[in-house]
């Protein structure tokens, strides 16, 4: 399983993205401020966006999942139980999953923002899509919530997983690492060794060197290399 993006550029006025490189199983992290491209390269991964220039390729995906940064514009169904199935999950697990428990009549855009986002990331995680594309996830979900998420997410290691977010206060244990600087997709790595190469990382990763990140390595990594 695997993206392979080639050169591809977009550009809508002053606006541009351009990027090469290729995205295999695990759990990518993309990061960017706001307004640089991130939710524009979501969408082209999921292929509701095509490229100016330059083709992008997948293999071995066979379904995508997509929850964009706000769950409201995605809703279809009339209820929650219907809106459920419309994503092909089971609205019985679904909702007790999410603490929704007797809420499948009701309307989905009468849930708050966190709930609605609660409940498709239920969905799409049950459902598990060779390609899994979260747009700044951790918005509108409480502590627990996150940290439900982010538990989750490296168990998907046989799979392509991919974060769009702006926010590193708290993420998963991620495998790779990209950026977006100035309209440039910039891999930067597999993780740890990335950090040493990361413009913005979070606070509480600035403190290590390059030498000492080997205590963020698993036993695995450890035999292995």
């Amino acid at each position: 399983m695997k993206i392979l993006l080639e050169e591809i550029e977009v550009i809508r006025g002053n606006f541009s993205l351009r990027g090469s490189g290729n995205m295999y199983e695990g759990v990518h992290l993309i990061w960017g401020p706001v307004g640089c491209g991130k939710t524009t390269l979501a969408l082209l991964l999921a292929g509701l966006l095509v490229p100016g220039k330059g083709k992008l390729r997948r293999e071995g995906i066979s379904n995508i999942g997509f929850l964009m940064q706000f769950p409201e514009h995605q809703i279809t169904s009339r209820t929650i139980g219907e809106e459920v199935e419309s994503w092909g999950g089971d609205p019985t697990q679904v909702l007790r999953d999410s603490d929704l428990i007797g809420k499948e009549k009701e309307d989905p855009l009468r849930l708050s923002r966190g709930e609605l986002k609660r409940l498709l990331l239920v969905t799409l995680l049950m459902n598990n899509p060779d390609l899994l594309l979260l747009d700044e996830p951790y918005g509108g979900l409480d502590c627990r919530e996150r940290q439900r998420l982010i538990q989750k997410l490296p168990d998907r290691s046989s799979a392509i997983t991919i974060l769009f977010s702006h926010d590193h206060s708290i993420m998963p244990r991620i495998d790779y690492l990209w950026e977006i600087q100035q309209g440039m997709l910039l891999y930067r790595g597999s993780m740890p060794e990335a950090i040493s190469h990361w413009s913005c990382p979070p606070p509480y990763l600035r403190s290590i060197r390059k030498e000492n990140l080997s205590v963020l390595l698993s036993d695995d990594d450890r035999e292995k290399g």
